[in-house]
């Protein structure tokens, strides 16, 4: 009778990420994502309306580059099914690294973008269009793949824990963005800082996409994707099994998602164009001298006349607070469960809405209050996210799943709140209440699709393959 062979005590370990690698990589993808998304949030209240729309009136400059702020948000979804497709068939790590090179191309392309001037009045606009639709299209890929990155190589009872680094590149690449945005107007005279000064945080971004790209390439694929393989489980078209067989979940992620992005584009494009806008006639009409242009006091509506590198130190200020309740999600979210957690965060937003005008209206004091308490709900809401949106599919359609139902929501949540707020300030004749039943109403629609979903914590993550 033959024995079995004896198991070689040598045997080389299969290899998995370091708990720092998964960390680091999971950040410094996000952190980048974020900074260049952030970058051109910034320099599209501060700088493309002057540069691309230099023959419309003030406001509707505005929402002209806002509006091409939104052309990112009809690019994410097509973003999610792009590279869920091949984050769910070829694995997370080259998709990774697909989305990042896409994000960094783009942003460092657009600041070598001429000024919409002489022969180039038309084609600088359209080439920003499709600098910032590539912009949105990596974005769309690089979350889920970050928050996949995370969980899928996350210690037993610490998936929403691991899942708060990838959310910390959100603050983090908004502090970076809008650091370097002061100190160059600190530095600059105004008419340096629009010459070529706007030009040097998209060029910058070049080195950390270096760095990103150097520590994404030594990754190997998580346990929860090698299962998948092993099985034979590979969907031929992920979006496809998705839509089909796990449409409802990507239903529900969308909406839960909902008061999130409406919150966070509320507390940055928004509180920025609002905080900034002049408070009386007087500051409009020397605001529109100064600029060349003719000023009509019948569509004057009043901001809180900050000046932009104040309002921008104060946002920067708020983001920190971001930054420290992304971090305390995590734990909580574990300990209570993501679903109640995220119930009572979502009253919270709820009632901050209600609330809008008490901080959003009397002055730079007030508005500093809104900043922290706003951006505070924002750590607490966003940060669970990464656990809870992946938690709701299977591993063989995750990658897509959850980028689907994530980029479904930046369509219904991001996109329209800038406009729509400026909208219905603008209709308020300067008066915000009408922001604040915006936020509260997107609130209410997360809240009904939390009380219809089901608890995530203690789902199968890693064998769980449909």
């Amino acid at each position: 009778m033959s024995k079995p062979a004896p198991i070689a005590k040598d045997a080389p370990a299969a290899p998995v990420n370091t708990r720092g690698r998964v960390i680091f990589a999971s950040l410094i993808g996000t952190t980048i994502e974020f900074y260049d998304f952030y970058a051109y949030a910034t320099a599209s209240v501060l700088v493309f309306p002057a540069l691309f729309f230099p023959n419309a009136t003030n406001i509707n400059a505005i929402l002209s580059a806002f509006a091409i702020f939104g052309v990112a948000f009809v690019a994410r979804p097509v973003g999610s099914v792009l590279f869920g497709h091949f984050g769910d068939k070829l694995g997370r790590k080259g998709t990774l690294v697909a989305s990042l090179l896409t994000m960094g191309i783009a942003t460092f392309l657009i600041g070598f973008l001429p000024e919409a001037t002489g022969s180039f009045v038309v084609l600088a606009p359209l080439m920003l269009v499709i600098l910032r639709f590539a912009q949105g299209l990596a974005l769309g890929g690089e979350w889920s793949g970050a928050a996949l990155l995370a969980t899928e190589n996350a210690p037993a009872n610490k998936r929403a824990v691991y899942g708060t680094f990838p959310q910390l590149g959100a603050p983090i690449g908004f502090i970076i963005a809008n650091l370097i945005f002061v100190g160059l107007q600190l530095g600059l005279t105004p008419e340096q800082f629009m010459a070529w000064g706007w030009r040097v945080p998209f060029i910058l971004s070049a080195v950390m996409v270096a760095v990103g790209l150097w520590v994404r390439l030594k990754l190997v694929e998580s346990a929860s994707f090698q299962k998948v393989v092993e099985q034979e489980k590979v969907e031929k078209s992920p979006f496809k099994a998705t839509m089909k067989k796990h449409w409802r979940p990507v239903v529900a992620g969308t909406f839960i998602m909902l008061a999130t992005y409406v919150l966070f584009y509320l507390m940055t494009s928004f509180t920025l164009t609002y905080g900034t806008a002049p408070a009386t006639v007087e500051q409009a009409a020397a605001a529109a001298a100064a600029k060349g242009k003719a000023f009509d006091p019948a569509a004057f509506v009043p901001g809180l006349g900050i000046e932009r590198p104040e309002f921008l130190v104060m946002l920067i200020i708020g983001v920190v607070f971001f930054g420290i309740f992304t971090v305390l999600s995590g734990p909580l979210a574990e300990k209570f469960g993501r679903r109640k957690f995220l119930i009572w965060v979502s009253l919270g937003i709820l009632v901050f809405g209600a609330a809008w005008t008490l901080m959003f209206g009397p002055g730079k004091g007030a508005a500093m209050v809104g900043l922290i308490v706003g951006f505070a709900l924002m750590g607490l809401t966003f940060g669970p996210m990464a656990s809870i949106l992946p938690e709701l599919f299977p591993a063989n359609v995750r990658y897509t799943g959850s980028a689907v139902a994530y980029n479904l929501s930046s369509v219904l949540g991001a996109a329209p709140a800038s406009f729509v707020a400026i909208a219905l300030w603008q209709a308020g004749g300067g008066n915000t209440v009408w922001v604040g039943v915006y936020l509260a109403l997107g609130a209410v629609l997360t809240l009904v699709a939390l009380f219809m979903t089901a608890e995530t914590r203690d789902k199968d993550y890693e064998n769980n393959v449909a």
